[in-house]
């Protein structure tokens, strides 16, 4: 048997006790079906009374892994995933408020080499429950997880380890090229030493094998009668990376496109995580569910456009935020120089201002929001809902700015930990600290594919490592001011409004409309308080900016309707909306009248 290299990681230094109490022993159900894991006597240390796992990589899932052009021997992150339920694969049941995990870094993975998962080793990290040993006595169902890291050799002189995005956005344990072993029943007893053995056996497929020509980066789904899927290699990425990057867009095509030959049309740009296979504001091809935006879509009376969802994600996370920055790369050049003139080039867009549109909600919303205010001459209007923190004052709920750290509020005697996230009636359901615990897990150095991991690389510079600078220990909670000034001067939305709304504001009158929750999941509307603020008091020029706040409204409301009293607004009356506003903003002259209904 080879000896795998470990590569040392961070070691879990906080116990979530709270949550380790609703990891009692209870009655399981085991179904006869799945095979029972092999447990074999430790044979070097039989005093140990550890439960251990001992993964192997087998020679079928090596190579293909190789045969999907990923890199063999294997550089990633292997994890031993536990739950008390078959209704899913473990691998499936992962989640902040999910099952316990294990995780550790290797390097030199090969078919026949081994790893051990065990919690007395300093660079194993697990979640919610810190020690295998934590496991209570009783039935369970067992996984073994292999997450395949791609090198880079950026341009900016660092080599990263990272995953690279194969076809189904950033979702760690559902990625093709990725691996796992067969699901197994586990009895978990003190009585005796032990290690289970668990084969690496499984590779998951691409959601679309690819053909001749093609890669997995950003998957490769066929166009149908409406929607057609476009994929470029882009030059900045690639050059930023230092290998082949590509980048997508799913193109919803308004009804008569293919008649109505001469005809130009106003495009707009839905942002948020990868799409997929999806359409933009859920449109369905006839055949599929009936009704909603695909009926009206069609319909006469609907207002001719072309609407966009862009497919770019990254090593880090299912979207790249749509801006340049130092640790993702330059994707706002990417989409503004390369991806949207390639658009309209292909397809009859209207390659003006006015014409170019946004919207998004959560994710997609800051990011309607950062590609309005930081490509003002670009865009005819944006549509911010639930953004992501447009000031740092509230990143959801703790300040980057004054906060000494970011898990606790503390008083003299007492320390109050902070909420991640919450019901609508305030009832909380996780806390910041847990999420970055849980991620810390899944991936160290903003590896985990998740929504801190991605803010870090997105606002902040680059670590001495090449991976992002924390914006705050991982483990503490300690908040780093230097880290937390770039954020200030790079991408703190409200800031960069206020220090260049002379130069910009013109630009920005009447373009920019938001919509949040008064009680966001994820404490998103404080930001929004403070930036709307701003901007209505602002009058030099006025900006004419609209925002509207649910009463009780959870993550992620878009606002009222305009024609059914009390109601939220649909993505039809959304849409009617947009049209408005295209019409209202139609230069007089414009040779581009026809798309007009």
């Amino acid at each position: 048997m080879n000896r795998l290299k470990v590569v040392p990681a961070l070691l879990m230094a906080l116990v979530l006790a709270t949550l380790a109490l609703g990891w009692m022993p209870t009655a399981v159900a085991v179904a006869g079906a799945i095979p029972s894991a092999v447990v074999t006597e430790h044979e070097q240390d039989e005093s140990r009374q550890s439960l251990r796992f001992r993964l192997t990589l087998s020679a079928k899932a090596e190579q293909a892994i190789a045969d999907l052009g990923l890199e063999t021997p294997v550089t990633g992150r292997v994890y031993v995933v536990l739950s008390r339920t078959d209704e899913r694969e473990p691998r499936l049941q992962t989640g902040l408020t999910g099952i316990p995990l294990w995780g550790v870094d290797v390097s030199g993975f090969t078919a026949g080499d081994s790893v051990m998962i065990d919690s007395d080793d300093d660079a194993v990290i697990g979640y919610p429950l810190e020690q295998i040993s934590a496991i209570p006595d009783g039935s369970y169902f067992v996984q073994a997880f292999l997450n395949v890291y791609t090198t880079f050799e950026r341009s900016d002189g660092h080599v990263l380890q990272m995953h690279l995005n194969s076809g189904a956005g950033q979702s760690v344990f559902r990625a093709p090229g990725n691996a796992h072993s067969m699901v197994e029943r586990l009895v978990v007893s003190t009585r005796s030493p032990r290690v289970v053995d668990l084969d690496i056996s499984q590779v998951i497929p691409p959601i679309e094998p690819p053909i001749a020509g093609e890669v997995l980066q950003q998957g490769n789904p066929p166009d149908t009668e409406r929607v057609k899927f476009v994929k470029m290699r882009s030059d900045v990425l690639s050059e930023f990376w230092g290998r082949d990057m590509y980048i997508g867009a799913n193109v919803l095509l308004p009804a008569g496109y293919e008649a109505d030959t001469d005809t130009y049309y106003p495009t707009i740009y839905s942002q948020g995580h990868f799409p997929g296979r999806g359409a933009p504001f859920g449109y369905r091809e006839p055949g599929d569910d009936p009704g909603g935006v695909r009926d009206f879509w069609l319909s006469d009376e609907a207002p001719r456009m072309i609407a966009v969802s862009i497919r770019d994600a990254n090593p880090y996370y299912d979207t790249s935020y749509s801006v340049n920055s130092a640790n993702v790369g330059p994707y706002g050049d990417a989409i503004h120089n390369e991806l949207i003139p390639y658009l309209e080039e292909k397809f009859r867009m209207i390659p003006e201002t006015w014409a170019r549109v946004l919207s998004g909600g959560s994710t997609g919303g800051w990011e309607a929001l950062a590609m309005q205010i930081f490509y003002p001459d670009v865009y005819g209007g944006t549509w911010g809902w639930c953004p992501d923190p447009v000031d740092f004052n509230y990143y959801q709920i703790v300040n980057v700015y004054e906060d000494t750290n970011a898990y606790f509020t503390e008083y003299d005697w007492v320390k109050v930990e902070r909420p991640n996230s919450r019901r609508p009636d305030g009832n909380v359901r996780s806390t910041v600290r847990m999420e970055n615990l849980y991620e810390l897990a899944v991936g160290p150095d903003s590896r985990s594919g998740g929504q801190w991991a991605i803010w870090e690389a997105v606002y902040g510079p680059v670590g001495d490592n090449g991976y992002p600078a924390r914006i705050w220990d991982p483990l503490t909670g300690e908040v780093n001011p230097e880290v937390a000034h770039y954020w200030l001067e790079n991408f703190d939305l409200h800031d960069y409004l206020r220090k260049n709304w002379s130069s910009i504001g013109e630009s920005l009158r009447g373009k920019i409309h938001v919509a949040t929750g008064e009680m966001d999941t994820y404490y998103l509307e404080e930001a929004v308080y403070l930036l709307e603020e701003f901007l209505t008091t602002v009058d030099d020029p006025p900006a004419e900016a609209s925002f509207e706040y649910g009463r009780r409204k959870p993550h992620c409301w878009i606002g009222y309707s305009p024609e059914r009293e009390g109601e939220d607004l649909s993505n039809v009356e959304f849409l009617r909306i947009v049209a408005d506003h295209l019409r209202a903003n139609q230069p007089a002259g414009t040779t581009h009248t026809a798309w007009y209904r």
